[in-house]
């Protein structure tokens, strides 16, 4: 190992390391851009942010109790790491009190800033969850998700929104001193996206019936399927639940889902409170920190005011109502922002993922920089002590195909999660306020983009992840890779919030409509879709439909004759976005003509049922569209404004946007193929445009990554260290296990030895006595005297 001194930006005071592997110090004297000014703009454009994220990270990094250390998590069992993770965050909240978080005055950067927004409601003075400081320590912990999470993530928010002001000033309080720990209880053990189809049930009893003064509400499991299963936080964490029920009014008459405050546990001794049941549902592949649980009510009584009262309430005799918003709106429009706050979370998962697929990027490209393979006849000296010269595993041509467009992507993702949040945010401020004009062609249209983009982003991100752990050879197979915990925690993404295969018909559901308009000809109507994130789609299918035709859709968009072309044209952006614009709007009208085409011969369930996997297809083409666009947007953006990014680095993130575009172009060809954008004469330039831009971003691969800023206490990664010295942490993780620490002797013996392979080897269990014509025939005297 060579010593290279080279300042490590992520250290608190831009400490340096000792030392740096010198292929890793090499691609990093030769990045064409300046790291840090990406990391700058990450963090929100400002570098007084990024110092203050690194304080904070610091906090905890060099906390005296260590306890935030991960050093042992792949030994210990979910047990362990879930009363662990419980000690964690209680150190965590203390020094946050410590440290005056959410004090008047505060200073409220950091990273995670994008996750509050401009606040649509108002949390009360002191809670620590609303700060950004909160979520840049969370976030710097890196463990599994606290066992708490769901309070914040959820359980709160529920409360901001749905509940009414006095509701918030009794429950806000509690929830803010940590004295009532909440989580959010929709999904069911045999029900989940379907919410129409929950069982669980909550019936109002008029005081007359025999419910308490004013009536109340009886909570109730009438099934086995019923049972809440799932809810994270629920199994042994919270004390209260936000249940999601069907009301049952005082007249016997159901009125639908509704939000209901139902207390789990005693706040004085956290025992069960009467008729509540409620555990932890087992191990599982990842998440294993988080008491995911399940919950069963035996007619649990509550009061008639924990029924979330915002836009709906029952009244003493069980009359049920809607409630006008504050300034004027309409009860219907109001009481989307519950949906709006679903949408939030999954808005969180969007963009949670860029950096989930960023922290795998790091660890695979920093390996691969550092990891070497076969001969490189081509060079004429030798490293290393006269060792063989080998090829950098990175510059192999399929490593790069393998992971530069996944590491394009998180920046891609980035980019979109940002600006869904932020239109979401925005959509939630105005419902609430009571001044929305926020319509349900807006809400549907959110809706479409956060189904489309969290099926596709997830499933990329995940198979991204584990493409990431393959790229790494052997080693990958690791835990102390950091890719497996990584990829395992973060499987459960591309299921919670939404099944993957099942969002895509969510999304051409609501795009349908927006055809049904194009061909009515409706101009009123379609002027409500300029502001949405559909509007794209609008000239495609004017075009589409004046030119009629027969399945499959042919592209009104077209690149020129590949006889007048050559791969420089493959590397122009708006017109690699008009290509999938276009490919967007024929796989919607696909969808469309091969529904109105099977209504003819099959029943509508079947025409649509016969129809998914074509919507899958659309749904894909339209999330790939708003990456990529959102991508461009804010390259756009930042270039016009007064940003951190400079010309080196806007240009290398525009390469970063080709290349991506160009990877999905190849990687879903038959699409394009299909609509005649392209011809099977011009794939060999598409090839080459891609192969052109690997070799671009190629010397910008380390940077990208380093721009990140992940620490490798954050990335708990043995092959992503910064220093990249791989071997050696390799070797002591495998020395740290306990079947190397723990023996039953002197001299490395191992656990395991006197009770059982010692009967092997020394005891003869296994040896072979030979054939003897007495009653042993033929088996050993070991065998014949048991």
């Amino acid at each position: 190992m060579t010593t290279t001194i080279i300042p490590d930006p992520r250290e608190p005071n831009n400490l340096p390391p000792t030392t740096i592997n010198p292929d890793l110090a090499r691609e990093r004297a030769n990045t064409p851009f300046n790291p840090l000014s990406i990391t700058h703009f990450l963090d929100g454009n400002d570098p007084s942010i990024t110092t203050r994220r690194r304080q904070l990270e610091s906090r905890i990094i060099r906390d005296p109790t260590g306890i935030f250390s991960n050093k042992d998590n792949n030994y210990l069992h979910r047990t362990e790491r879930h009363t662990r993770s419980l000690a964690k965050f209680v150190r965590l909240v203390e020094l946050c009190r410590a440290a005056g978080v959410a004090a008047p005055g505060g200073n409220n950067h950091g990273k995670n800033a994008i996750k509050m927004g401009s606040a649509a409601v108002q949390h009360l003075e002191g809670e620590i969850i609303a700060t950004p400081e909160f979520l840049t320590l969370v976030s710097t912990i890196s463990d599994d998700p606290f066992p708490t999470s769901l309070h914040w993530v959820m359980f709160v928010p529920n409360i901001l929104t749905l509940c009414d002001a006095e509701q918030q000033s009794r429950w806000l309080p509690l929830c803010r001193d940590w004295k009532m720990i909440g989580c959010y209880a929709q999904t069911e053990l045999g029900h989940g996206s379907n919410i129409r189809a929950l069982e669980t049930t909550a019936t109002f009893l008029k005081e007359s019936d025999g419910g308490a003064k004013g009536g109340e509400w009886v909570i109730h499991s009438p099934t086995l399927t019923s049972t809440k299963f799932w809810p994270g936080t629920l199994g042994k964490t919270a004390n209260h639940a936000m249940i999601i029920a069907q009301l049952i009014d005082g007249n016997g008459k159901p009125k639908g889902i509704h939000n209901f405050l139902v207390p789990l546990r005693s706040m004085d001794d956290h025992t069960h409170l009467p008729g509540v049941e409620t555990g932890d549902i087992g191990p599982k592949i990842g998440y294993n920190n988080m008491d995911n649980g399940f919950a069963k009510f035996d007619h649990v009584k509550i009061p008639r005011r924990n029924m979330a009262m915002r836009f709906a309430s029952v009244d003493e005799m069980g009359n049920y109502g809607k409630v006008v918003a504050e300034g004027g709106a309409s009860s219907d429009a109001a009481s989307k922002v519950a949906y709006i706050t679903m949408m939030q979370v999954r808005a969180y998962i969007i963009h949670s993922s860029n950096e989930a697929l960023a922290m795998a990027c790091t660890i695979a490209i920093r390996y691969s920089t550092i990891r070497r393979q076969g001969y490189n006849a081509d060079a004429e000296t030798k490293r290393n002590n006269n060792a063989p010269n080998e090829f950098q595993v990175l510059d192999y041509r399929q490593q790069q195909h393998r992971l530069l467009p996944l590491l394009a992507a998180s920046y891609a993702i980035f980019f979109t999660g940002k600006h869904v949040l932020a239109r979401l945010k925005d959509i939630e401020r105005q419902l609430v306020s009571g001044a929305s004009t926020i319509t349900k062609v807006g809400v549907a249209d959110i809706h479409a983009t956060t189904s489309a983009l969290k099926s596709y982003c997830t499933t990329f991100t995940a198979d991204g992840i584990e493409d990431c752990r393959k790229a790494c050879g052997g080693h990958g197979f690791l835990v102390c890779s950091g890719l497996v915990e990584l990829n395992n925690t973060y499987l459960q993404s591309c299921t919670v919030e939404g099944d993957n295969q099942m969002l895509p018909q969510q999304v051409v559901k609501v795009l349908l409509k927006l055809v049904a308009a194009v061909q009515s000809g409706d101009e009123a109507a379609l002027e409500e879709y300029k502001v949405t994130d559909m509007n794209y789609l609008v000239d495609p299918l004017k075009a589409l439909m004046e030119n009629g035709g027969d399945l499959p859709t042919k592209s009104n968009f077209a690149f020129p004759s590949s006889n007048t072309t050559s791969s420089k044209d493959f590397l122009d952006v708006p017109t690699l976005l008009s290509a999938f614009q276009h490919r967007s709007a024929c796989l919607l009208l696909d969808v469309a003509m091969q529904l109105q085409s099977s209504m003819g011969t099959s029943t509508a369930q079947q025409a649509w049922n016969d129809a998914l996997l074509a919507m899958a297809r659309a749904s894909r083409a339209h999330a790939s569209y708003l990456l990529l666009r959102d991508f461009s947007n804010g390259l756009q953006e930042e270039q016009a404004a007064s940003s951190c990014l400079g010309p080196k680095e806007l240009n290398v993130l525009s390469q970063c946007l080709t290349l991506l575009a160009l990877y999905w172009m190849d990687k879903f060809l038959d699409d394009f193929l299909q609509i005649q954008c392209i011809t099977s004469a011009h794939i060999p330039q598409l090839r080459q445009a891609l192969l052109d831009t690997l070799t671009e971003v190629r010397p910008s691969a380390v940077g990208l990554c380093d721009a990140r800023d992940f620490s490798d206490f954050r990335l708990k990664s043995d092959l992503g260290r910064y220093d990249g010295d791989v071997y050696p942490a390799i070797m002591e993780a495998a020395r740290r296990d306990p079947l190397n620490t723990e023996s039953s002797g002197e001299g490395g013996v191992g656990l395991g030895y006197e009770e059982s392979l010692k009967k092997l080897i020394v005891g003869g269990i296994g040896e072979y006595r030979g054939m003897d014509n007495g009653d042993n025939k033929g088996l050993s005297g070991t065998m014949s005297r048991l």
